[in-house]
């Protein structure tokens, strides 16, 4: 469909807007409890429009010892403040700033088969987590995510006159954190204890064995984190002019400004005095660097506090990448068609700043340009009021990530140059709608060409394993399938409502490949490989889902829902690829067992005068299914098994 940016997605865009302004006088205190002891507290108010002021705030605060499985602890804040000036009816200004800090063990949940296997053994299930264990009687995680993103804009909307209006948002935001992994010999398997978790005082007697306390290679063990931190700033501006005859015109402009630092830093060195980590001097010489600082994973404490340069190890590189793009589009409709057309053109431009690789020195890329545009049209014919059909037809040249224009590790652009990714869309549909039911059938086609794919993995060679990276760099997609969805209001006491989809996802013709060792950056292959008729993994191809909704009274209903989902490939691995390719086989990834679950939840609520009090409870994967929902290169992922939550909400 049509989207108001300069730089849109391929599936489509979502706006939302919200002014402080808009709200009536009221709130609300929402508290909910859910399995494995997490706990939520919300409150939330609305001034409502006070002479020409408005204000919104809401906070929130949760917690819990684990989301299922061993190792998910977490904690998190939410905080929204709004506030809403309209001097007279032709403007409206709303200033907002919203975050959620949160920091929450993670469970790494691609395992081996053997692995699962001693998860089983050991009374663990599928709720076994090969990163956890105990230190000093307190649980601790070797990976723990973190992150702070708080957002501020400022909207002006202006009613020009009664045909046109122009809306302008300033907005600015700021990305603070990481995730941690352990480093050394952490997250070796001799450091397990025999349940398989892990053994974090075996881990500290090794370490007190080292040399002068300085960790960094023999049995040494650490937790490192690898830091994404932004700052970008912009403005998105469009104009809207209706005719009140049918036709309708906007046109806009969209400029972004991004700077990235990603780094690494330690964060636990398990008693020793330092660690010390190579850096690349050029492709053949490196130097120790050692460090002695750690830090710490509040995400509030990283919104201010991180490593500088000289206290990273292990990546230190930046990026600035900026944009600035037109959009415009006019649309005609009346009572029997509507038609639409829109393009956009923008200019992104992209630099990398390297130091870790380059001897502790920063070094900059060159400054790179790439110009992209978009164009979209469609048309509806509404055959009655409750029939229509609809067609919509796309091209997309869209610039490539940053990370695909320059090589690996280094701020050389790539050879040959990584060209825009070209997508082209098809899209017919039918549509049925009455008061009781509603029904769209969609068909579509897209192919997204020259798309670059990098996947990361291990080769084995000679008994010694080493990290590699493969990437592609025209690789063609086909993803083509029917859409049909359904809501239906039998009775006034029964709903149901569901949809399903099949879709032929492949890849399609060749692209030239190069494998590297990543540990020093050294080719391992490269040649050119024919993709053709490999299934595109990590999602389901066919879906179906049915749920319904019961009213047992007017203050009282219940509803349930199932998920299936089959026709899903695993992650495409590089090193198969080129196997099969050898052998003059078409390549496929292994497929994933169909797969199912049921949600179900009830609501009560009750008013009294003008307050309110609501009771809401789910349980999700009602029979606790256990399944593969994911296949990649370190083995099989298991679904979340049954969890359910409850809470009450008392509005005024």
């Amino acid at each position: 469909g049509s989207s108001k940016l300069a730089i849109s997605s391929v599936g489509g865009t979502v706006n939302m807007v919200t002014r402080a302004t808009d709200k009536k006088q009221g709130g609300y205190v929402r508290y909910d409890v859910a399995n494995d002891s997490y706990m939520s507290a919300t409150v939330a108010y609305n001034t409502g429009f006070k002479g020409k002021w408005g204000a919104s705030v809401l906070f929130n605060h949760s917690q819990g010892h684990r989301a299922w499985a061993k190792g998910t602890e977490g904690t998190s804040q939410a905080y929204f403040v709004s506030v809403g000036y309209k001097p007279n009816e032709r403007h409206t200004i709303n200033f907002m700033i919203f975050g959620a800090p949160q920091e929450h063990g993670q469970n790494y949940n691609t395992k081996s088969d053997k692995q699962w296997a001693d998860g089983e053994k050991n009374g663990f299930g599928r709720k076994y987590n090969n990163t956890y264990g105990y230190l000093n009687g307190e649980g601790k995680n070797l990976r723990t995510n973190f992150y702070h993103k708080p957002v501020a804009n400022l909207n002006w909307d202006w009613d020009i006159n009664e045909n046109m209006s122009l809306s302008t948002v300033l907005y600015a935001s700021t990305g603070t954190g990481g995730g941690t992994s352990g480093v050394g010999r952490a997250t070796s398997t001799a450091n397990l204890n025999s349940v398989g978790e892990v053994n974090y005082d075996k881990i500290l007697a090794d370490n007190a064995l080292i040399k002068n306390l300085a960790g960094g290679s023999g049995n040494s063990s650490a937790i490192r984190t690898s830091v994404n931190n932004h700052f970008w700033y912009g403005a998105v501006t469009n104009l809207n002019f209706d005719t009140k005859t049918g036709w309708k015109f906007n046109v806009g402009a969209d400029l972004r400004f991004y700077h990235g630092n990603h780094f690494q830093q330690m964060t636990e060195l398990f008693g020793l005095n330092s660690w010390t980590a190579k850096n690349q001097l050029n492709q053949k010489a490196y130097q120790d660097v050692t460090v002695t600082k750690t830090y710490s994973t509040n995400p509030w404490s990283a919104l201010f506090k991180s490593a500088k340069k000289g206290e990273r190890i292990g990546r230190d590189y930046s990026e600035d990448i900026n944009y600035q793009g037109a959009f415009g589009q006019a649309e005609y409709a009346n009572d029997i068609f509507a038609v639409f057309a829109q393009g956009a053109i923008s200019n992104q431009f992209y630099q990398k700043f390297d130091t870790w690789n380059y001897g502790g020195v920063e070094t900059a890329s060159k400054k790179v340009n790439k110009t992209g545009w978009n164009l979209k049209a469609g048309a509806s014919l509404f055959i009655n009021k409750e029939n229509s059909v609809f067609a919509n037809v796309g091209k997309y040249s869209r610039q490539p990530f940053l990370d695909n224009v320059f090589e690996f590790n280094r701020v050389d652009l790539r050879t040959p140059e990584v060209k825009n990714e070209e997508i082209t869309g098809l899209e017919a549909g039918y549509k049925y709608e009455t008061r009781s039911l509603r029904v769209n059938i969609n068909a579509y086609h897209t192919k997204w060409g020259n798309r670059f794919l990098g996947v990361s993995g291990q080769l084995t060679e000679a008994g010694e394993t080493r990290p590699i990276y493969t990437y592609y760099t025209n690789v063609t997609q086909i993803h083509k399938g029917v859409e049909v969805d359904f809501d239906a209001k039998v009775s006034k006491e029964f709903s149901l409502y569901g949809f399903i989809s099949y879709g032929d996802w492949k890849y399609d013709g060749e692209t030239p490949y190069e494998t590297m060792y990543t540990d020093d950056n050294t080719i391992y292959e490269k040649d050119n490989l024919d993709l053709t008729g490999t299934y595109v993994g990590e999602a389901s191809q066919f879906t179906f889902g049915m749920g319904t909704k019961v009213y047992f009274s007017k203050n009282l209903y219940w509803d349930v829902d199932v998920m299936y989902n089959a026709r899903t490939w695993g992650q495409v691995d590089p090193v198969e690829v080129v196997k099969a390719a050898n052998k003059g086989e078409v390549y496929q990834a292994e497929k994933i067992a169909p797969f199912a679950k049921v949600n179900t939840g009830i609501t009560y609520s009750f008013k009294f005068g003008k307050q309110s009090i609501k009771f809401r409870g789910n349980v999700r994967n009602l029979f606790n299914e256990q399944y593969v929902n994911r296949i990649d290169r370190n083995g099989d992922g298991y679904a979340v098994g049954r969890t359910w939550n409850a809470g009450v909400t008392y509005g005024f």
